[in-house]
């Protein structure tokens, strides 16, 4: 007898669901931890990169919005590498990468806790206070599923609430005046580099902080009408988001010296201290702590269910698809993204690990690019939205562009988690044969 079908997934989400659920994804902890960091490679015009990775972003957006809306289905980016090309191990190794993404990006977020905005409350060495975050948000992970939904919502708005008073800081201490404002400072780049290396450099890192908007693919088969909704969705939230981080970053720049926000691993903190507002320091950096502690939460939720998907599917050993009996939650696949993020922690920097997660998402993004380009074989019975073939071709050439801003130290770190990749399919390959080839 054959088995029942499946029921499918409610379609509940409206086009104004999904534009806040795109904004949400977009807007994250990243602004908080990398003002900074993008300062040191660009300059003052740090406003420059984040426009410049906004409009880069955009050539791999309309790729998505044509991929999603032909095969609106949750999986995203392994979903449409699969179709292209039916090779297992290629839709593997794009599923991997997505989950590698989300370890770094998790790591790079604990780095920063460790950092300015905790030692507001205490002064801990950043490499421990990393593990012990990480190891906090693992437990929460692991107490279920429903209770990292909620304590998601509440870190969301008061992360939102923390962008709001940068802006409202940074505005009233320029009506104030002062000697360290100058708003000519966001024209300023960086002394000694050419400004198109500056502004590649800046927008590689900065790259981070828009990012997000992948993950929303994964709300098309829950969504009412995906063919009219995700694009206007996904264009529009990535418009908004991308215009807060403009506010904000000019903002910052003209109120707080570059070399400061460049020195400050909590850059943010820097302009809500500033004249007249003067907000508590111990208040903003309980913000940003609770928008770090979001980002990491998310990434490792997302991380744990990918390696649990995969083992469930038999992609990878079945013992990581071990789901408690008592939380109902995957604890062995928590188990195994915690122990990676805690080695991803040890071996690098903030810069080093946000670099790293932009470069294994460039990765998939070429691969989404080219998989458009594929896919035009291939049509579908439904009206769908549909961008000018020299579009994903840009985007490509984009991803490959954006790679060759990185240095050395971060292909390995990624070539590396990839390679833990290889050697898990390898050895299910060894104990299942040629199953996990069909």
């Amino acid at each position: 007898m054959a088995a029942p079908p499946q029921p499918a997934l409610k379609r509940a989400i409206t086009r104004k669901m999904l534009l806040a659920l795109v904004i949400g994804d977009v807007l994250g902890a990243g602004i908080y931890a990398l003002v900074g960091e993008v300062g040191g490679r660009v300059g003052g015009a740090i406003w420059s990169a984040f426009l410049l990775a906004l409009a880069l972003a955009l050539f791999t957006a309309c790729a998505y919005a044509e991929l999603v809306t032909k095969y609106p289905l949750a999986g995203g980016a392994a979903i449409y590498v699969n179709k292209a090309w039916r090779r297992p191990f290629l839709t593997f190794l794009v599923a991997f990468a997505v989950m590698s993404s989300g370890l770094t990006s998790a790591s790079t977020l604990a780095r920063a806790f460790g950092g300015r905005y905790l030692s507001a409350f205490v002064d801990a060495p950043g490499t421990l206070v990393g593990l012990l975050f990480i190891t906090a948000v693992a437990l929460i992970n692991f107490r279920g599923i429903s209770e990292s939904v909620r304590l998601n919502v509440v870190l969301t708005t008061i992360e939102l609430l923390g962008l709001v008073l940068v802006v409202v800081a940074g505005v009233a201490a320029m009506f104030h005046g002062g000697a360290d404002i100058d708003a000519g400072r966001i024209l300023e780049f960086k002394e000694g580099e050419t400004v198109l290396l500056a502004l590649m450099g800046g927008a590689g890192l900065a790259f981070f902080a828009l990012i997000g908007f992948e993950d929303s693919v994964n709300m098309a088969e829950e969504t009412r009408d995906p063919s009219r909704d995700y694009p206007w969705a996904l264009f529009g939230g990535l418009a908004a988001a991308g215009l807060i981080y403009l506010v904000i970053t000019a903002v910052a720049s003209s109120v707080v010296p570059t070399d400061r926000l460049v020195s400050s691993d909590g850059p943010l903190l820097e302009v809500v201290r500033t004249e007249p507002l003067k907000l508590p320091t111990k208040l903003f950096s309980a913000i940003a702590l609770c928008a770090l502690a979001n980002g990491a939460l998310i990434n490792m939720i997302m991380a744990s269910r990918i390696v649990y998907g995969m083992a469930r599917e038999q992609i990878l050993p079945a013992r990581l698809g071990a789901v408690h009996g008592e939380r109902g939650t995957p604890f062995v696949a928590i188990l195994a993204t915690t122990a990676i993020a805690m080695g991803l922690i040890v071996s690098g920097d903030l810069g080093a690990l946000a670099d790293t997660t932009v470069l294994l998402l460039l990765l998939v993004f070429s691969c989404v690019n080219i998989a458009v380009l594929v896919l035009r074989r291939d049509p579908v019975d439904h009206p769908h939205f549909r961008v000018p073939t020299v579009v994903p071709v840009i985007g490509a050439v984009v991803s490959v562009a954006l790679m060759t801003t990185k240095e050395a130290a971060t292909f390995a770190r990624a070539g590396l988690l990839l390679l833990v990749g290889v050697g898990l399919w390898a050895i299910n390959w060894a104990l299942h044969g040629r199953h996990v080839e069909e």
